[in-house]
């Protein structure tokens, strides 16, 4: 093969005249070789395409990019594996890469970094998905500590303060212990959007329990979310590395998918820090947890029992024994986890395991009433999933996807 300097040689040689003998002389290669160039060298027939591991998956990538707005290829990395994928991850990469939308740039702003122990920041996220063909949603609770990128989150029905107060619980037991501070947005269950005289008006109850902890609250400038950049990143994550495309049947296993996701991105490489969260944890220090007594008294709500002995809590009716005789009278509900305690009077009256479904009924050991056991029809057992942003849509996909 020649280069082509001396392809144009040979052009610009024919024009002058010379004949192929003389050219070919003149630049010391065969006759054939200039009568080739000159007549135009053919094109090559182009190879046939070989085929590629990621073939046979192409549609479900569309489908993850086009209805889910999937588009972080370690999210459907694992996911591809599962069907039977065998292909590398940079090949993934290579072929989401094309399909992705075009960034727009953004001013930069400078990045504020924690000494260990010192500060967490939380927030709220809006999640929709679909069920029996009805746009529904929940809240996610997320949390992260600055200096190790520690994260955390849970969903729950609700962002009211009590539920709050209770997310916040589960994340500092998640931590294994408290912050200095804590960091979140100008919320109505937080901040009452007025200053008393150079001091900011709290929400009394989230005062009153965040100073029983030993913790400082704070919250970002208005309109300035980047304040808190770490927990609106991770919010972020969550919606596009989690959410997308994952089917569940209820809250619990919904949680739990969300529990072992939180798990691996904590042991992964961060990429502002090159380090391990877990690794980091270590180094955090964090303040040591109270006692179980300092939390009962800011997750308990009150709730009016019904005449026919129940009470609602997040769309579920709990039953409550026939004595002592409480209908019509005002009751407290604690959550832990996945218990539900009522008091009466300050005794404990009834334990009621929680349904992770709206719209049940759970029977308490004694209690007289003709209601049904469980309104909800057999149809409410069909998983639940994300929803595009056009026209929400789940398919009978199983669990796991």
């Amino acid at each position: 093969m020649i280069r082509s300097g001396t392809i144009n040689t040979i052009h610009e040689l024919s024009a002058q005249g010379k004949s192929i003998h003389a050219i070919a002389r003149e630049l010391g290669i065969a006759r054939n070789t200039v009568r080739r160039y000159l007549r135009g060298k053919p094109e090559a027939s182009p190879r046939p395409k070989r085929g590629s591991k990621l073939d046979a998956y192409t549609g479900q990538i569309h489908r993850w990019i086009n209805e889910d707005h999937l588009l972080n290829c370690e999210v459907m990395l694992p996911r591809l594996q599962e069907m039977g994928y065998q292909g590398s991850s940079s090949t993934l990469r290579a072929y989401v890469h094309t399909m992705r939308p075009r960034n727009i740039g953004r001013a930069p702003v400078m990045r504020y970094e924690t000494k260990p122990g010192e500060q967490m920041q939380y927030d709220w996220g809006e999640f929709h998905y679909e069920q029996q063909g009805k746009d529904r949603k929940l809240y996610g609770f997320t949390a992260v500590l600055g200096y190790s990128r520690m994260r955390f989150v849970t969903f729950v029905k609700r962002c009211d303060t009590p539920t709050m107060l209770r997310c916040m619980r589960e994340a500092f037991d998640y931590f294994g212990g408290l912050p200095r501070t804590a960091l979140t947005d100008r919320m109505k269950s937080v901040f009452l959007d007025e200053m008393d005289g150079e001091k900011p008006k709290w929400n009394p109850v989230f005062a009153d329990f965040m100073a029983t902890l030993g913790i400082a609250p704070r919250v970002c400038k208005p309109y300035k979310p980047q304040t808190k950049g770490k927990i609106e990143r991770t919010v972020g994550i969550i919606k596009n590395g989690f959410w997308a495309g994952v089917h569940f049947t209820d809250l619990d296993d919904l949680n739990e998918q969300a529990s072992t996701w939180c798990d691996r991105l904590n042991q992964k490489v961060h990429r502002t820090t090159r380090r391990v969260p877990l690794d980091l944890w270590v180094e955090e220090n964090l303040l040591p947890l109270p006692a179980d007594t300092a939390w009962e008294r800011y997750g308990a709500e009150e709730r009016r029992v019904s005449l026919d002995g129940f009470v609602s809590f997040d769309g579920v009716l709990y039953g409550l024994p026939s004595t002592p005789a409480t209908a019509g009278a005002m009751v407290q509900v604690w959550k832990r986890q996945r218990e539900l305690r009522i008091l009466y009077g300050g005794q404990l009256i009834a334990t009621h395991r929680i349904r992770p479904r709206s719209r049940g009924v759970r029977h308490a050991p004694g209690a007289v009433c003709g209601r049904a056991c469980d309104p909800v029809s057999a149809a409410s057992d069909s998983p639940c999933g994300t929803p595009g942003r056009g026209s929400p849509r789940v398919g009978p996909t199983p669990l796991g996807l």
